[in-house]
């Protein structure tokens, strides 16, 4: 008896409807979310490099908040430091969603994003400090091209127009939630100051205490939004970087759902909150951090000084060949088959398209060189150019797919019977095709009374003006 064939499993197949109804959810918000991204970004860069650029230092630089608490500090590091934990929060609490009831908690339908998510962060930094290494320049950068801003990918998307697939944006959202945890795990690991284990240890209790509140139910944002900032402010005195509270908190909360309820806990609060980390804290970040001078001096400077031409080579080069080559190399040795309505063509564009690092990239490299100030603008500005080239790369390339992208996307859209459900999720529903049945007899009877109605006046029908 012959041995039997490992069964292949299909890679960016069709979604589930409700993995694909969260997906769309989530991504809606952080597309809108994405183009107030680029209006803070190009806000930013005009008002630092016009006559108007003493005025955004001065906003930028201006120090609010208790001094006692050890929390007198700019707008800038407010941005930084107290906005992005928002995001922060909102990534805790995605990848606690994945791991529990997404893509995620299927060891074999997780490994292949997880893989390419790790060679995407992987590759970029083995470009970073090979440039650097050939060309004398600071290592201290590495992490800088590591990073995948989500919401300023999805805006390119939306600004090119293109129909992409679900499950194509499924793919780069697990990517970037992957991409969200590892890059916390550098800021945490390798960014961590001189440690203040009081301050740490109250973090600590105040992070028990908020996990102990969850799971015995207590219910209400009075209780939670104080406490929540307890924790940031012992967790920033600790030396900890204070976006890890977000984090902490938003992965225990709980994703799951129990029977009879139509949301989880961490489904309700994400939904409350994306809009105000992808409408306010991640724009307004944007625009105390993307404000560097911008001349043709500093930006012939991004591509001969080894720090930042490793950036931009890192995001432009190592996410793309990194992230297909992990995909390509996880399928080969899965025996995962490729959709057959998609190309690999399809995941290059997707990984060139993570090539845009932005938020998370900038303030990485705040954090990297933060006793230099003047590389700290030249990697900004690194940053931002590769994060543009990544955004037109990709763009280009899926604008020539964009004509199959459309038809994938309006087979995945079309309701004919008007339930509410595509209906390519209901083939296997007798009732669905009961319903299409009386709508087509419908049609063929209203034809067949026009087709009497020429006849007998012996003019064709043309309708209704």
């Amino acid at each position: 008896m012959a041995a039997s064939t490992p069964r292949k499993h299909t890679f960016l197949g069709r979604l589930s409807l409700p993995e694909r109804t969260f997906v769309a959810n989530a991504l809606r918000t952080e597309t809108v979310g994405g183009v107030l991204l680029l209006v803070a970004a190009i806000t930013a860069l005009i008002w630092a490099n016009t006559p108007l650029k003493e005025s955004y230092e001065t906003v930028r630089d201006f120090h609010l908040g208790p001094g006692s608490l050890g929390l007198d500090l700019s707008v800038q590091h407010w941005a930084a430091d107290g906005l992005l934990a928002v995001f922060f929060f909102v990534a805790g609490i995605e990848l606690k969603r994945e791991l529990v009831a997404g893509d995620l908690r299927d060891p074999k339908a997780a490994a292949l994003p997880v893989i390419a998510a790790l060679c995407g962060m992987a590759v970029p930094a083995l470009v970073y400090t090979l440039v650097n290494t050939v060309g004398g320049g600071s290592l201290s950068g590495w992490a800088v091209p590591t990073a995948t801003d989500i919401a300023f990918a999805l805006a390119v998307l939306a600004v090119i127009g293109t129909s992409l697939p679900s499950a194509l944006r499924a793919f780069l959202l697990t990517l970037a939630v992957v991409d969200d945890l590892f890059a916390i795990l550098i800021i945490a690991v390798f960014f961590t100051s001189d440690l203040n284990f009081a301050a740490l240890g109250g973090a600590v209790i105040g992070l028990a205490v908020f996990w102990l509140l969850l799971r015995k139910g207590v219910r209400g944002w009075y209780v939670y939004v104080p406490l929540a900032v307890v924790v940031w402010g012992l967790m920033y005195n600790s030396g900890v970087h204070a976006t890890i509270a977000g984090v902490a908190m938003g992965l225990m909360l709980r994703c799951h759902r129990k029977e009879g309820e139509g949301h989880s806990p961490g489904e309700h609060v994400e939904h409350l909150v994306r809009p105000l980390s992808a409408g306010l804290a991640v724009p307004l970040f944007a625009l105390f951090s993307a404000g560097v001078a911008i001349s043709g001096g500093a930006l012939g400077d991004v591509f001969t000084q080894p720090e930042t031409l490793g950036v931009v080579l890192g995001l432009v080069v190592g996410k793309a060949v990194g992230i297909f080559g992990g995909t390509w190399l996880a399928a080969r040795f899965t025996r995962a088959e490729l959709n057959d309505d998609l190309a690999w063509a399809d995941v290059f564009a997707v990984a060139s398209l993570a090539g845009i690092g932005f938020t998370v990239s900038l303030l990485i490299g705040e954090l990297a060189f933060s006793d230099d100030p003047a590389l700290t603008d030249e990697v900004k500005a690194a940053v931002l150019v590769g994060s543009l080239t990544a955004a037109v790369f990709s763009g280009i390339l899926l604008k020539i797919r964009n004509a199959k992208y459309r038809t994938l996307y309006e087979d995945e859209e079309r309701d004919e019977d008007l339930d509410g459900i595509p209906d390519i999720y209901e083939q296997d529903n007798p009732e669905y095709h009961l319903r299409m049945a009386e709508i087509y007899e419908k049609k063929a009877a209203e034809h067949r009374r026009r087709a009497e109605t020429a006849a007998g006046s012996g003019e064709p029908d043309h309708g209704p003006a």
